[in-house]
């Protein structure tokens, strides 16, 4: 295809792959967004990776497409080159010749039924995962985390988490915070140990209150014995 002629300096440029549809321009029917397909990680970077769509065109995975929970992401640590990999494409720019991807969107956000399954004042279940200095990281299901804060372990006062926890001890708490768009849980042991505390001394003196003997039964105890001397 003729591109261009100058006739001072004699000069006609011509193009080969202009005889062929752009295919950057055919992207938007091809793959409309949203649409899920499959590609090879081609290049990892610290900040995302290239994933090869088909010969000649890449989308990037940016890192903060690449995990709905973990906050600091090294893209090594979750894709390796020459992975085939199913994402989402999340945009796609013809001008620029750029193609956003997701990898995380691939599976529904764990998040979005937190609020309802972890409502404040109830009882979970989880494994310490990590400790750190202001406290334990606390796993209640795939994909979500809460924190117990150092000030929620215990009634007395703790110096470091592991005095009280340990990584991959079991734990029943209290859910005594939640903030979804933050993605944070805030776990009380020491609410939970408080409670199981007041029900044992319900139940203790409700079983006391069963055994004592009543006044009616005093008085007919007394007469009884009283019966017996006569």
């Amino acid at each position: 295809r003729v591109l261009d002629v100058d006739p001072e300096k004699q000069k006609i440029s011509l193009g080969l792959k202009q005889l062929q549809p752009n295919p950057w321009e055919l992207l938007e029917t091809k793959y409309p967004v949203g649409s899920r397909i499959h590609g090879k990680v081609r290049n990892i970077t610290d900040f995302g990776a290239f994933v090869e769509i088909e010969r000649g065109i890449d989308g990037l995975i940016h890192v903060s497409d690449m995990s709905w929970t973990k906050r600091f992401v090294n893209p090594r640590d979750i894709l390796k080159e020459g992975n085939e990999v199913e994402v989402i494409v999340l945009s796609i720019d013809t001008e620029n010749q750029r193609v956003s991807l997701g990898l995380k969107q691939v599976e529904p956000d764990p998040w979005l039924k937190v609020p309802e399954k972890y409502k404040v004042g109830t009882t979970v279940s989880g494994e310490v995962v990590n400790l750190t200095d202001f406290g334990a990281f606390v796993r209640l299901e795939e994909g979500v985390e809460g924190l117990i804060h150092i000030s929620e372990l215990d009634e007395k006062h703790v110096e470091t988490p592991g005095e009280v926890v340990s990584e991959g001890d079991s734990l029943n708490m209290k859910v005594i915070s939640i903030d979804a768009i933050e993605r944070r849980i805030g776990l009380s042991l020491r609410a939970y140990k408080q409670e199981q505390e007041r029900t044992s001394i319900k139940r203790y003196l409700a079983e006391q209150k069963q055994e004592a003997p009543t006044v009616g039964a005093l008085i007919k105890e007394a007469r009884g014995e009283n019966q017996s001397k006569n």
